[in-house]
């Protein structure tokens, strides 16, 4: 597995604790990191996805409805949601990935932790964020990352 795919990973993971019990991210990536063998450019990119991701959830999460209108956000798998929240971060934010590296990256990551249909929807989601690109990165509500 390439680097940048098993930190991708590693935030998946810290993103999905994070969803499912009151451990703040800090905590997490703390726990996370004690032990991780990584160059400390991954462990910053992983920090920048947690503390993106975190930022910006609510508006994330806006989108997720506009691009899954079928899909009540209670309904998306927790995995799901948080690989498309990642996705929508690193396309509209950070935006030094070329887009269709991070649709690749997301989808592979679906395969690997999600359920049967986790590639599909994730994949077909993108499409609407990368149709509808400029209006999201227009949005004045995302918090820009300082990286």
């Amino acid at each position: 597995m390439k680097s940048r795919t098993k930190a991708r990973g590693i935030a998946l993971q810290v993103l999905y604790e994070v969803d499912i019990s009151t451990h703040k991210p800090g905590i997490v990536l703390a726990k996370r990191f004690e032990n991780l063998k990584m160059d400390d450019s991954l462990k910053h990119f992983i920090s920048n996805i947690v503390s993106g991701v975190v930022a910006n959830k609510k508006k994330f999460d806006e989108f997720l409805a506009d691009f899954a209108p079928d899909w009540p956000l209670d309904q998306v798998a927790i995995i799901d949601r948080n690989l498309l929240r990642m996705a929508f971060w690193e396309i509209a934010v950070y935006q030094k990935t070329p887009i269709k590296v991070v649709v690749n990256e997301v989808v592979e990551l679906a395969k690997l932790y999600g359920a049967d249909g986790s590639a599909r929807f994730v994949n077909g989601v993108l499409g609407g964020l990368i149709e509808n690109l400029e209006e999201i990165k227009s949005n004045v509500g995302i918090v820009q990352d300082s990286d």
